[in-house]
């Protein structure tokens, strides 16, 4: 997801990404501690995905 993407949503669309997105970072986690995944970089950019979400969320509460 691109920042453009992410500013053009609204705070609680970005509240739900980031539930959707956390969520899917547990799962991602749970699944490497049990056996190596394919792609161990999806856990990275998932993390830097929450990040961009938590930010942009901020921003928005700080605007209002």
């Amino acid at each position: 997801m691109k920042n453009s993407e992410i500013k053009a949503l609204t705070a609680d669309e970005l509240a739900e990404r980031l539930k959707v997105e956390l969520e899917s970072m547990g799962k991602l986690k749970f699944a490497q501690a049990i056996s190596p995944i394919e792609n161990p970089m999806k856990i990275r950019e998932s993390r830097k995905l929450i990040a961009r979400l938590k930010t942009e969320l901020r921003a928005k509460e700080l605007a209002n």
